[in-house]
């Protein structure tokens, strides 16, 4: 590198001296030469310097660390991002999979209700099978004629079972006793119906009745009353079967 400078320093010296007259001395003083070539020796290799420059292809370091920062930013937020994303998705996989243990849990709970296996509303056809029998079975257990006890006998082991056939009994004991003497005709007919639940074979119906009694002796006379009770019924084959009677008295 320094015979390469000397050089450039040479000519540059041969191109800035004039030309000697004839007769002068050939080579300058030694201390001249000594004093130029240290002085050229100490200036620094503009020249040079600027050569391996623009034979240089490689960018300056810090130029390039400058030139790429703008770069990198969105390099760096990628690299963020794709850390992240992952742990999104994971939270969202725990979430998902919370949210559906909980859904699980809680259709099961109201399967388990028994206000949510009530088929009232949507079973339209036991629906009305359940209100037409037991309209009918209470018309016929909650009647009752003087001259023919023995149909309101027949009707309350046809209609009745369970903790309905006592309850039937202690409703009618009155009448029954006074039937005779007074000639009575206990007449009940249900005006309306409403299931309030229904699964499957169980059933419990809320019913308004109207009921008439006559006496029929001497002085014949009728009262009118109306009623609403609940009952409880359940299904034997082929028909409903009053189970319980509730009339709402404590």
């Amino acid at each position: 590198m320094s015979t390469t400078r000397h050089l450039v320093n040479r000519r540059r010296r041969l191109a800035t001296t004039p030309p000697r007259p004839p007769g002068a001395e050939t080579d300058p003083a030694p201390e001249q030469t000594t004093a130029a070539t240290a002085a050229a020796d100490a200036e620094p290799p503009r020249a040079a310097e600027s050569t391996a420059t623009d034979l240089n292809t490689d960018p300056d370091p810090d130029a390039t660390a400058g030139s790429d920062a703008p770069a990198d930013a969105p390099r760096t937020r990628t690299s963020r991002l794709r850390v992240t994303l992952p742990a999104v998705l994971c939270a969202l996989t725990v979430l998902l999979g919370a949210f559906a243990a909980w859904a699980f849990t809680s259709a099961d709970s109201l399967r388990d209700e028994p206000a949510r296996q009530n088929t009232a509303l949507t079973d339209i056809g036991r629906t009305s099978e359940v209100k037409g029998r037991i309209s009918e079975a209470v018309g016929a257990v909650f009647s009752y004629d003087y001259a023919s006890p023995a149909r309101s006998d027949r009707a309350a082991s046809t209609y009745l079972t369970g903790r309905a056939v006592q309850q039937h009994k202690d409703m009618l004991a009155d009448v029954r006793e006074q039937a005779p003497k007074q000639k009575l005709v206990l007449t009940t007919t249900v005006t309306e119906s409403g299931v309030e639940f229904l699964d499957g074979d169980r059933a419990r119906l809320l019913i308004f009745a109207d009921q008439s009694n006559t006496r029929t002796g001497k002085d014949e006379e009728t009262t009118y009353a109306a009623a609403m009770f609940a009952v409880d019924a359940v299904r034997r084959g082929d028909t409903w079967l009053i189970a319980a009677i509730d009339t709402f008295t404590r």
